[in-house]
């Protein structure tokens, strides 16, 4: 029997992620994809070109994922997996994906494209020389800094001790200078060693 056949077999002849019956094809799950059937969801055009194309993901083609989900088979919970991580930042995919209970090695398999990684764990903060930030680092300003509605200036020269990062901003951070706490510009620093 065929890939193509085992999975029209196993999914009825219908997409495994929304249940469409036109335009089926293959989908190899990556990276653990090895031609088998196994290692493959059947789905639709719409959900093929969405998964491959992130700028034309539409959010509410995906409530099917609400059904979908409960599949027994890994392929279809890991693609489930990364579809409701990818959508996480709105309201209902983060309540599925918060029911969703996938078992160590599914779970290591949909986390292997990287989909799903934190916000705060892809945000690099790098300072003017591009050493990069981490939270509690020490660093020392390279400008005269203005500081708006505290109205001082922090001076070129001094030393913010352990800052904290802006978990959505890349060029921000913050910490302590005379005495208040300020968002301070990262190009406008200095790692201190």
């Amino acid at each position: 029997m065929s890939i193509e056949q085992s999975l029209r077999s196993r999914s009825e002849s219908k997409c495994e992620l929304c249940g469409a019956a036109e335009g089926l094809k293959i989908y190899e799950v990556p990276p653990a994809a090895n031609g088998s059937a196994d290692q493959a969801v059947l789905i639709c055009e719409t959900c093929h070109t969405q998964i491959e194309d992130h700028e034309k993901v539409e959010i509410n083609h995906w409530r099917c994922l609400n059904d979908s989900m409960w599949s027994q088979v890994p392929a279809v919970q890991v693609m489930a997996w990364r579809m409701l991580s990818r959508l996480s930042s709105e309201g209902w995919p983060r309540d599925l994906l918060d029911m969703l209970y996938l078992d160590e090695a599914t779970l290591a398999w949909a986390q292997a494209t990287g989909e799903g990684e934190s916000v705060a764990a892809t945000v690099k903060h790098v300072d003017g020389n591009g050493a990069i930030l981490e939270a509690g680092d020490t660093v020392t300003l390279i400008k005269d800094l203005n500081v708006k509605g505290a109205n001082f200036t922090a001076k070129r020269g001094t030393v913010i001790r352990g800052i904290s990062l802006v978990a959505d901003n890349p060029e921000q951070i913050e910490g302590r200078a005379n005495g208040q706490q300020i968002v301070i510009l990262t190009k406008f620093v200095k790692k201190s060693s």
